[in-house]
């Protein structure tokens, strides 16, 4: 999918972000494997509900980062607010005790970072940035849905 261009009723298109998010507090939860598996199934379930199509993700102890192609209908703070919102909310449902561990009940920071990536140079130089993302116990494996 890196160079395909997506199709939808009478458009044609390649629209491309990379976001990261961090967990509150910057708590290195993603040390725990459970954790980032988990965020990974639960954006494959975002594919075809959302039409987007997660490229890459790649995790350190407290963020995570993800290059991920959408359609049109979406602007970048939709899928911002729908990628926290349910991965969070999915994540206090399968493990309650990650309440406790965040105080408030809140599992990602406020904010992030968003950017469009053109394919490319620029892309290839994002992808493999998120590839070398790794956790300082261990180095976590790249998750491409190519």
């Amino acid at each position: 999918m890196e160079n395909e261009l997506s199709k939808s009723y009478h458009k044609v298109f390649r629209i491309k972000y990379h976001f990261v998010f961090c967990i509150k507090y910057r708590k290195d939860l993603f040390l725990d494997e459970r954790y980032s598996r988990f965020i990974i199934e639960t954006c494959k379930g975002f594919e075809q509900r959302y039409s987007m199509k997660f490229e890459t993700i790649g995790f350190d102890e407290d963020h995570v980062h993800f290059m991920l192609q959408s359609v049109p209908k979406y602007a970048p703070s939709q899928i911002f607010r729908l990628v926290k919102s349910i991965t969070a909310m999915k994540l206090f449902e399968n493990y309650p005790d990650l309440k406790k561990e965040l105080w408030g009940g809140e599992f990602w920071s406020d904010g992030g970072y968003v950017a469009t990536v053109g394919e490319g140079i620029n892309a290839d130089i994002i992808r493999e940035y998120i590839r070398k993302q790794g956790r300082k116990a261990e180095q976590l494996k790249l998750f491409d849905f190519t």
